[in-house]
């Protein structure tokens, strides 16, 4: 069977393809929602590729697939074999490289704001991230400093103006007093901003961005409207740390097919079960059984590891759960891990119930 015919036969099922080189070599692994329409994607309409895909598709002799149920294990199952496989091709997850940190500098004269590959470079100062954008992590910070003034030409010296002062772009901490004062004020709230509980900054920049717009200042006010994005990303990157550090316990109904669903138990950023149900052939309670039976066997071991801790390489499955589960294609609940180590069964199973009970509530809609 030729590559267009191996195309040609692949079918409109969620899963994963695995592209290979003229060696058999992997060289570049994806997902899809159907399989047949992402695969053929790539040969046909070749003007709108990027540089990159177009000497990809050059290098494609063959493909495997693998078949999932759902286009979120399909998710898990690309971010998975990228990081075993690491094809050349998939650069993102595969460089360390590619993630960045924001660290408030805490061994300088005061405070400085900077990026970083590594999160110890600073020693004990206080870091933020990792963040898989390093142009969406600078965009952030010189929106951040540029709005606020704190964009100092000469940030380790002490009691000089800067240039940036005579330009308006530095408010003169260089020069100590009051203005450092202020500039300690404002990296305060630098650091609730990226913890998630100060939005003035965002705000600010905000206004700035409709004020040019009311003054048809159109390049100033797309300037701040990039800045936004970038900032309102590297929050919602921070939620998705935060979700996931917590070690949550799980529990996700996802549509298959009218009557059956999938199972799918995580833990943190990790899926520990997953199975089939067929609710046409049982009854709630025993639908019901089934789940309670599932959550009790799969979350009953303590969590490994402290809380609070998340690896850089949990990053891209930490962000599909939370996609996922703050979407709306499927149903989940949460499981305090004490209910588990109090043997509170009637707890796990009432959410259980009032799981089951939301999901075939939307059910209608699901199959539609």
């Amino acid at each position: 069977m030729n590559l267009a015919e191996k195309v040609a036969a692949l079918p409109l099922s969620p899963g994963v393809y695995l592209m290979k080189d003229s060696l058999g070599h992997i060289i570049y692994v994806g997902k899809a929602k159907q399989l047949k329409k992402r695969v053929q994607s790539y040969f046909y309409n070749a003007k709108g590729h990027s540089p990159k895909v177009k000497q990809l598709v050059r290098n494609i002799r063959d493909f495997d697939y693998k078949l999932t149920d759902t286009e979120f294990e399909a998710f898990m199952l690309e971010c998975q074999l990228i990081k075993e496989i690491k094809p050349m091709y998939n650069k993102k997850m595969k460089n360390p490289l590619a993630y960045s940190y924001i660290v408030i500098r805490t061994d300088t004269a005061y405070r400085q704001l900077a990026v970083t590959y590594d999160p110890a470079e600073y020693g004990d100062s206080l870091y933020f991230g990792p963040y898989t954008s390093r142009s969406t992590v600078e965009r952030a910070v010189q929106g951040i400093k540029e709005s606020q003034r704190i964009l100092c030409s000469t940030p380790h010296a002490r009691n000089a103006l800067c240039l940036n002062h005579s330009l308006g772009l530095c408010l003169g901490m260089c020069g100590g007093g009051e203005a450092l004062e202020r500039y300690e004020g404002i990296i305060d709230s630098v650091a609730g901003l990226l913890n998630g509980n100060d939005p003035r900054i965002l705000e600010e920049l905000q206004q700035r961005m409709d004020l040019a717009a009311e003054n048809f200042e159109f390049e100033t006010a797309a300037k701040y409207r990039d800045y936004c994005t970038a900032v309102r990303s590297l929050l919602q990157k921070e939620k998705v740390i935060g979700f996931t550090e917590q070690n949550k316990n799980i529990v996700v109904l996802e549509p298959m097919q009218e009557q059956v669903l999938k199972l799918i138990l995580i833990r943190g950023s990790e899926i520990l079960d997953r199975a089939r149900l067929d609710a046409g052939q049982m009854n709630a309670e025993q639908l019901c059984g089934i789940i309670q039976a599932a959550v009790q066997d799969s979350f009953s071991k303590p969590p490994h590891g402290e809380p609070g801790e998340i690896s850089r390489h949990k990053l891209d499955e930490a962000q599909i759960i939370y996609s996922y589960l703050t979407g709306s294609s499927g149903s989940y609940a949460v499981i305090p891990q004490e209910w588990l180590e109090a043997g509170d069964g009637a707890a796990v199973a009432e959410a259980v119930r009032e799981l089951l009970g939301g999901y075939f509530e939307a059910a209608p809609a699901k199959f539609q």
